[in-house]
């Protein structure tokens, strides 16, 4: 039976131009739009990550469509001024940005065939080219230590398309406490996964499936979160299903933690895994579900350290080898299930993706078990990567009563109910935190239907839904770049004490509208 269908009573959410908002709180807790800047680019990647300087109060941000570094004047954050854009083309593919507290602002850059190394290339808050430095292949994510001395780099090491090369992934070190303009490969380490034994990870559960790959060719590292002191960097292992911890001082990985899976046959963790019943229905399956984080942020808490995931869901889908599958394109097993034409009708589970690398236990070709992709939620884990919290279904209850006639929304056109439930739902990606006064919240963004949420994260044992908002028109025109906000792909939250306004804000870059939205945050 249906735990949530569309025939329901619940609170209605309000709608000021064009901006949905919804909380099920009794104080008046919201996001609230002070401005939005337009690159003028749709689904090309022309706002995908940002970074921000508080001496000069600018954002910069990774525009792929153009191949720069966009600048943004924010010293009035309700009227953003566009100034000179860094040209990256000289150095490769930008992939993305940081700043540090001393004024570098450090550029993640592929190379023209990604699977060769990369580099990151440091400029000054003006734009002034400093040097650069040979990183791994694919660096897909830079960010600062937050004592501004390190930058750390998630080198993906992604295979090419036919999957004959494979480069290893890996996380680079960078010492940036010199002369900026003398930082060199001396001033390097790339730490990798070599150590690490296939066999023993297999058994840990993580995830490593590439065919004819090694551990460390197998291990794409996607996302960097550094703690508050600065020694340990939490980084997620999208494909993988696990988080590397690393020791920065010493330049190693102490231990590759598997996420393990997510019960939706149970009712807090229910999903509407079908696109084509016409209809919401989150319901429980026998299905399980893997998390593959991409994003990751860290708290401290009573003097412990938490690490927070965006639980998007990723697969391998190459033209050499291919993981994704339809439930209903399977043989399953007569015994684990014995409804198993029920399951597999459309309505059901058939349309619902899922891995063919797990699941088929006795190797007999049929499946006793299913795995699906993203666990459609974020959560909470300690430092070992033990799961203190999920928000279980939270996600799809509340875009339920939120946007009934948007629910699972897909990013790039209007009008797709329900169009994104049979791959992974809402698909979390970015997430962030930040203190406005006594309390700490967790940002998150929702990438195919967009939007924000938002929890209260003080004590991160025990999280709170505070409100959810979404800088979307559903009657706009998404390709005509009237549509509003679109895939938000990077959250940056600026706290009071550094902001142009004396007042927190959220920086939200949007991936297809190729548009980058500034919050204020009445908390």
């Amino acid at each position: 039976m249906s735990i949530y269908t569309r025939k329901f009573t619940f609170l209605t959410p309000f709608t000021l131009l064009g901006v949905v908002a919804f909380s099920k709180t009794a104080q008046s807790q919201s996001l609230n739009v002070l401005s939005t800047y337009q690159s003028g680019g749709f689904d090309e990647g022309a706002a995908e990550i940002a970074a921000y300087d508080a001496d000069s109060q600018q954002l910069f941000i990774t525009n792929a469509e153009k191949n720069t570094i966009d600048r943004l004047d924010i010293s009035d954050p309700a009227a953003p001024v566009a100034k000179e854009a860094i040209d990256l083309s000289p150095y490769g593919g930008v992939n993305s940005v940081a700043t540090s507290s001393t004024g570098l602002v450090a550029v993640a850059v592929e190379a023209p065939t990604k699977q060769e190394l990369g580099v990151v290339v440091f400029f000054d808050v003006d734009g002034v080219f400093l040097t650069q430095v040979p990183v791994g292949a694919l660096p897909d994510m830079v960010t600062f230590t937050p004592d501004g001395t390190k930058a750390l780099v998630a080198n993906e090491g992604e295979p090419n398309d036919d999957y004959t090369v494979d480069p290893e992934g890996s996380i680079s070190i960078i010492d940036v406490t010199g002369n900026a303009r003398q930082l060199s490969a001396d001033d390097v380490q790339t730490v990798t996964f070599a150590a690490f034994s296939k066999e023993r990870l297999l058994a840990n559960g993580v995830r490593i499936f590439g065919p004819g790959a090694t551990a460390a060719q197998d291990l794409e590292p996607e996302y960097i979160a550094v703690a508050a002191d600065s020694q340990t960097a939490f980084v997620t292992l999208q494909e993988n299903n696990a988080v590397a911890v690393v020791d920065i001082a010493n330049a190693t990985v102490t231990s590759i933690v598997s996420l393990g899976q997510k019960n939706h046959s149970i009712r807090e963790n229910a999903i509407d895994a079908s696109n084509k019943d016409g209809e919401i229905n989150i319901t429980t399956h026998p299905v399980s579900g893997l998390y593959l984080p991409d994003a990751i942020a860290t708290l401290t808490a009573q003097g412990n350290t938490y690490f927070l995931t965006a639980n998007e869901g990723d697969s391998r889908d190459y033209d050499g080898f291919s993981e994704e599958e339809r439930v209903a394109d399977l043989t399953l097993d007569s015994t684990a299930f014995p409804n198993a034409a029920e399951l597999q009708a459309e309505s059901a589970l058939g349309q619902l993706k899922i891995t063919t690398t797990l699941g088929d236990t006795d190797g007999d070709g049929d499946y006793e078990a299913l795995y699906s992709y993203g666990a459609r939620s974020f959560s909470v884990w300690s430092a070992d990567g033990s799961l203190v919290w999920d928000s279980g279904s939270q996600f799809e209850r509340t875009l339920a009563e939120a946007l009934p006639e948007n629910f699972n929304s897909t990013n790039d056109e209007n009008d797709s109910l329900d169009n994104r439930s049979d791959d992974k739902g809402p698909e979390p990606e970015g997430i962030t935190v930040g203190r406005i006064g006594a309390r700490t919240y967790a940002f998150i963004g929702l990438e195919r239907v967009g939007g924000i949420m938002v929890y209260d994260v003080t004590r991160p044992t025990s999280p709170r839904y505070v409100t959810y908002t979404n800088n979307r028109d559903f009657a706009g025109d998404a390709e005509a770049g009237t549509a509003g906000d679109l895939a938000p792909e990077g959250l940056l939250f600026i706290p009071a004490a550094q902001s142009p306004n004396d007042e927190p804000l959220l920086v939200v870059t949007n991936e297809v509208s190729g548009t980058t939205t500034i919050y204020g945050l009445d908390f």
